[in-house]
């Protein structure tokens, strides 16, 4: 069995968790948190997934931030999708 203690990236993918990011920071914010051209030049999600895969470097910031505001990002998107 796969037992993981508290771990906010079990289960989720890279684009969920760049998807969550972008809904709820947008690329203009990312881009001044995490200094990374995928953010600022032209930016989509697609563009930003294939960057994160052959970028580690980039892709730990990424993840970094997003458990950083974890509960903040969760908390945010549930609203949204509850229509509140």
């Amino acid at each position: 069995m796969d037992n993981q203690p508290f771990n906010p990236l079990h289960g989720i993918t890279l684009k969920a968790l760049v998807t969550e990011l972008v809904e709820y920071f947008g690329y203009p914010a990312l881009s001044q948190q995490i200094k990374i051209k995928c953010f600022t030049e032209d930016p989509s999600i697609n563009s930003t997934l294939k960057f994160l895969r052959k970028t580690p470097w980039a892709r730990e910031k990424v993840e970094a931030l997003f458990i950083k505001n974890y509960h903040k990002v969760h908390q945010a998107n549930d609203e949204k999708n509850s229509g509140q």
